[in-house]
This record gives C-alpha cells, sequence and structure tokens, in this order.
C-alpha cells in the first residue's frame, strides 16, 4: 500500500526485530523503539532490513521466511528483520540521521531526496538482464539521472470502481471521457445518495490524475514545477462541475481507500485501489467492474495511479556489498517469492511482467484488468512529490474545486511555493 495513503487496519505489533542466521530465527526481541543490531549470529555480516507493519496477516512471517531463505543460501550474512508499525515514515527518517540506520529498508512512493543526500546507494548492477522485465513505472519510478535507485517489490494499482447494475439501470454507459463521468455522477445522484467517492475532502487523487488526464505534468525530470501549465489549470477547473453539481460523497465514515461507501451501496462509483477488490468481490459478487480516471478531453489519456512499495539500500551503511546482494536476491532473482508476497496476503501486483503473468489471482477477469490498465496507462508520483509538495498542490485544488479564490493565483502561488521546497529537496 501506498504511504501517501492512511493505513487500512493496522495490527498493534510492537517495534521488534528477529535475528536471521544460517537460515534460522536465532533471537527475538521486542521495544517501543528499533532493536539495534545482534550479536553472536556467527557470520560474518548482519543486515538490518526494515519493513513497515503490514497489515495484512501473515506479511510479518513471509518475510522472515524470505529472511531464513536467505541466509541459508549466504550462510556469512545474518539478516535482522526489524518491523516497525506506526508512523513508518517518521521513525525511519529520524533513524536515518543516526549510525542505527538500517542496512536495507522499504519506502513507499520512491523519494529522490534520498539520492539527493547520497542516503541511498544506485543498483543497476543488481537489476542485471532482469531490468527488461520490469513494468516501465517500475524502472522510471526509481531512476535519477539515469541511475536506478531501489528495487519495486510491489505495485499498489488505484482505479475507478463502479456498480454494473446500477449504471445499467440508468441506462449509463461506463465512463469514457470527464464530460461522461460528471455527467454520470450527477445522473446516479438522489435525494439519499450521491454518485461519485474520491475522498472525503471532495478531492483525494482526482487533482493529479486530472492534470495528467489532460496531458499535464506534475514536476519534470529536473526538478521544475509543471502543475502551473494551461492543461494543469484547465483540468482543475473541470472539477469544479462535480462539486457545483453536488454529486460527490463528502465526510464518508472511512475515506477513499476503504470500499465500504461502494459495498454498502452509499454511492456507484469511487476511486479505491487493488488491494480492496477481495472485499468488493465478496460483497458485490460480480456486479462491478474497474475504469481508469478518463481522459480529460480530446487529445488526453485515460490513467490509473501506481504506487507501492520499493527496496533499497543504505549507501552510508557500513554493508553495502551485502545489502544489494540481498535486494538483488530477493527482489530481483526470487521470482516465487516476489509472487508469494503480492498475491498471498494483500492483493498487489508484482512489478515484474513476468511473475505478473504468472500470479493466479491476477490471471482473469477484474484483477487482470488492472493489472492491464496500470502497465498500459499507470502513472506514478515523481520523485520529488513529497509531502510538503503534495499539500501545497492540493490545498490550492481543493480551492479550485471548490470555487474559492481565483484559480489562476491560486495555482500560481501553489507553483511557487512547490518550487521553493523542490529546489530545497535539490541544495539548489
Amino acid at each position: 500500500m501506498s504511504t501517501r495513503r492512511p493505513e487500512l487496519s493496522r495490527r498493534g505489533f510492537l517495534t521488534g526485530s528477529l535475528l536471521v542466521a544460517a537460515g534460522s530465527v536465532l533471537s527475538t526481541a521486542c521495544s517501543t523503539d528499533p532493536v539495534g543490531g545482534a550479536a553472536g549470529s556467527g557470520a560474518g555480516t548482519t543486515l538490518d532490513v526494515w519493513y513497515h507493519a503490514y497489515g495484512e496477516t501473515g506479511t510479518q512471517q513471509a518475510v522472515l521466511r524470505y529472511a531464513t531463505a536467505f541466509t541459508k543460501a549466504n550462510p556469512d550474512i545474518a539478516v535482522k528483520v526489524t518491523w516497525v508499525p506506526g508512523d513508518y515514515s517518521g521513525k525511519l527518517n529520524a533513524t536515518l540521521l543516526t549510525d542505527a540506520a538500517p542496512d536495507v529498508f522499504e519506502i513507499g512512493d520512491f523519494s529522490e531526496s534520498l539520492v539527493r543526500r547520497g542516503q541511498i546507494a544506485a543498483l543497476d548492477d543488481a537489476y542485471g538482464d532482469a531490468k527488461s522485465d520490469f513494468n516501465t513505472n517500475a524502472v522510471d519510478s526509481v531512476t535519477v539521472d539515469g541511475k536506478l535507485y531501489g528495487v519495486k517489490m510491489i505495485d499498489d494499482v488505484m482505479m475507478l470502481y463502479y456498480r454494473k447494475s446500477a449504471l445499467a439501470k440508468a441506462g449509463i454507459t461506463p465512463p469514457a471521457t470527464f464530460d461522461e463521468l460528471v455527467a454520470a455522477a450527477k445522473a446516479l445522484s438522489t435525494k439519499k445518495n450521491k454518485g461519485l467517492f474520491v475522498g472525503n475532502d471532495g478531492l483525494g487523487d482526482s487533482g493529479v490524475l486530472s492534470v495528467w488526464s489532460n496531458g499535464g505534468d506534475l514536476v519534470t525530470r529536473e526538478g521544475k514545477v509543471a502543475f502551473g501549465s494551461p492543461q494543469a489549470l484547465e483540468a482543475l477547473k473541470g472539477l469544479k462541475r462535480l462539486h457545483d453539481d453536488e454529486s460527490l460523497l463528502l465526510g464518508f465514515t472511512t475515506d477513499w481507500w476503504d470500499p465500504s461507501a461502494l459495498t454498502q451501496g452509499v454511492v456507484p462509483m469511487q476511486w479505491c485501489g487493488l488491494w480492496a477488490m477481495p472485499a468488493i468481490k465478496d460483497a458485490l459478487g460480480d456486479d462491478f467492474g474497474i475504469l481508469p480516471w478518463p481522459a480529460f478531453k480530446a487529445g488526453g489519456a485515460p490513467v490509473v495511479r501506481v504506487g507501492g512499495w520499493t527496496s533499497v539500500v543504505n549507501a552510508k551503511g557500513g554493508n553495502v556489498a551485502a545489502a544489494k546482494k540481498f535486494v538483488q536476491w530477493l527482489w530481483v532473482r526470487q521470482s516465487d517469492l516476489q509472487k508469494d508476497f503480492a498475491e498471498s496476503y494483500g492483493f498487489h501486483v508484482p512489478p515484474r511482467r513476468s511473475v505478473a503473468a504468472t500470479a493466479e489471482k491476477l490471471s482473469q477477469g477484474t484483477a487482470k484488468e488492472a493489472v492491464v490498465l496500470a502497465d498500459k496507462d499507470g502513472k506514478h508520483y515523481p520523485g520529488t512529490w513529497d509531502t510538503a509538495v503534495s499539500n501545497t498542490f492540493n490545498a490550492a485544488a481543493v480551492k479550485i474545486a471548490g470555487g474559492q479564490g481565483d484559480p489562476a493565483a491560486l495555482l500560481a502561488d501553489a507553483v511557487k511555493k512547490a518550487q521553493s521546497e523542490i529546489d530545497k529537496q535539490q541544495g539548489r
């Protein structure tokens, strides 16, 4: 799941670590803070590998099994798995400033600032011949100045779900353009229910989706803010139509990342993620379909957002070579474990095309459609799209969509503030 999305039901694990050496779990420790390196394993090197506390049952046990398999193949390298609940990003960022920083850690939406600070190592050599097997988004999202700085572990695909029966009853064809989406949301709204749910703030991902779907961009590869373009302004202004029609669900009990609004019949259309598909299928059977966010107009393009998690190596650690070996072994070479991680505990897409093609749960129906949409229409946040930049953009987009102020002035101000933040990231 993407780090820019509120967590689902995270379990109450204490932050703890398990040391794996010579293919066995040697010791365990739990505390309210990450535990430091463990001694006495007999291995020449001990890697500290961090994961956020995935909510899906069995994930923690899975990564321990992977570590056990790695140490069996590489008995000279012990692996200490550190499981971090709660504010993973906050704890990670704080620890990266100390000597206790992990050797290998995962990050959600890729952060270019880690590269600019010299925090993470280039991993081009870890890919080898497998690079061409990773989907375009997986490669592009970790590329900075022509080098690869991470290996994507899972793709989280976000798309538009709809109730087939609700649209059919209203005589509505699944929307293929933004105009059709606006018309459908309005037609499907009633006195009791709204036609579309994109987020409790009335925006969710729709701001960035609208920019992309009209041929615009957020930030260029050179670190220049691009969402001040005429295409971006036009698309963001278009979102006001959904608010003027009062067809958006606002202030629901859960946000867009949870499918309850759709499964409980509160809305017939909802933006959500692939992770929700099993719950949607349990509730609705085959009475649902999926779509990309539609093209804003002729000349635009449909889009789905692709997030997920990426494994990176601490360039400032003392075990860079062993850490690269671990990442390569697990996330490049072990296709069976990559498939297991993606589909056995949650519902994600393996970033490698060959692995995704053999994942049984993704081989048919709407799940297969999602894989195709991600490869064909998928877009990822730029590496400079950190919290400060995204919050600046979203604040302006919310006001523009809500008709609060002059759209051009609001967007120009957001561009100025966002550029200042990006310049800080890049040391300019």
